[in-house]
């Protein structure tokens, strides 16, 4: 399911262009002066973009490089109109951000299910020559062409609805965590950059309430320079509403590692430090209760945001998060998610989609054909291979 994650596609895309207006006059038997009667050309189709709630990914675009709409059909005799051309529907996910591919600038996103967004309007069709008759012009021999198409190559990028992400180095305890209080069953080993998607679950809470929670892959010191996994996740943490950053109890620094963390996401968009934050230390059962809660306290001491202790394997403080990420969920001021989208840098984010280049193995094989040195056959003579030879 991890290779199936596809959160960047890059497409052109081409509106219909419009129909010509027809030039035609009238003709019949009893009417010798019928005049003009051309009829309009249809309009061009456009390319439109959808929301869809079942689709999480942008797989079923990966392969259309091109996707195009159909022209307007030619007006015709009797101020007949020609054919619109047939709308091309892209269903996206919720979530989905839409930039220029030449420019990198933010055109539009799709948020809700059912909402449609006209990415490219179609060409209008042309008037026929019936508009253009007049009382000194009573035979038009002219009629409007149609409009010309809309053509752009546009990146989409998906930034996942959810409500809490989380935030942490490799092996923090974030996959485990949400397997723990969610049905979502992310991978998780003891070796770094595990979850290498993002994870969603939806988190269960009293009364039959519930939030969705994301897994974000584990961030390091220079992801906004593009070490590591690089700033390639970190647009999936934009739309969160609540951020859980989770440091380990066995941390030399709690405090260092959260500064790092939080200094990553203010080099990437400088909007997040503004989303309200939760401070948890995982791996609680790691270490002694006491010096556990000496480390809650010395952070809650240095920082103005809730800190509290947990484990997802023995269950200790699960409850006590789930209540704070609901109190923080529940103020109004985190109700209403609103990110101003800024330009992307198309260069560096191509870089990171493109696959490292494997090593050839090829190069370093040495034959005993391309070996320059004059080899001594003298000392294998006679024991078979040169029978045929002597013969």
């Amino acid at each position: 399911m991890a290779t199936n994650f596809i959160d960047y596609v890059k497409i052109y895309c081409r509106s219909g262009k419009g129909g010509a207006g027809s030039m035609h006059f009238h003709r019949a038997k009893y009417v010798p002066k019928g005049g003009p009667d051309g009829g309009d050309g249809g309009r061009g189709g456009h390319i439109i973009l959808r929301g869809n709630r079942n689709l999480w990914t942008l797989l079923h675009l990966k392969y259309q490089k091109h996707i195009q709409a159909t022209d307007g059909g030619k007006g015709g005799e009797s101020r007949s109109f020609g054919k619109d051309g047939e709308d091309r529907i892209i269903e996206v996910p919720c979530g989905t951000v839409v930039y220029d591919g030449e420019t990198g600038e933010w055109l539009t996103e799709i948020k809700n299910h059912g909402e449609q967004v006209i990415l490219l309007k179609g060409g209008r069709g042309g008037l026929g020559n019936w508009h253009f008759r007049t009382s000194t012009n009573q035979a038009p021999r002219y009629a409007q062409p149609g409009e010309p198409c809309q053509e752009r190559v546009i990146i989409m990028q998906i930034k996942v609805l959810a409500d809490v992400g989380l935030v942490g180095f490799p092996n923090a305890g974030k996959s485990t965590l949400l397997s723990v209080v969610s049905a979502a069953k992310p991978e998780i080993a003891d070796y770094p950059f595990t979850t290498l998607t993002p994870q969603l679950g939806i988190v269960s809470y009293r009364d039959d309430r519930s939030f969705c929670m994301a897994d974000i892959p584990g961030i390091i010191e220079g992801a906004a320079e593009g070490k590591g996994l690089g700033l390639r996740f970190l647009r999936h943490i934009e739309r969160n509403a609540v951020l859980l950053f989770l440091v380990p109890a066995c941390t030399d620094d709690p405090l260092h590692e959260y500064e790092i963390l939080l200094a990553e996401l203010e080099k990437y968009n400088p909007q997040l430090l503004s989303k309200a934050r939760i401070l948890a230390i995982s791996k609680a059962d790691t270490m002694p209760d006491d010096e556990v809660q000496k480390i809650v306290a010395k952070l809650g001491d240095a920082l103005d945001i809730p800190v509290l202790a947990f484990s997802s394997v023995s269950g200790q403080g699960i409850a006590e998060l789930k209540d704070a990420l609901w109190n923080e969920l529940s103020k109004e001021q985190n109700q209403v998610i609103e990110i101003s989208h800024a330009p992307i840098d198309i260069e560096r984010i191509e870089r990171e989609e493109q696959p490292e280049p494997e090593e050839d193995d090829e190069e370093h094989t040495i034959y005993l054909n391309e070996v320059e040195e004059e080899w001594d056959l003298s000392k294998y003579e006679g024991i078979g291979w040169d029978s045929q030879k002597n013969e």
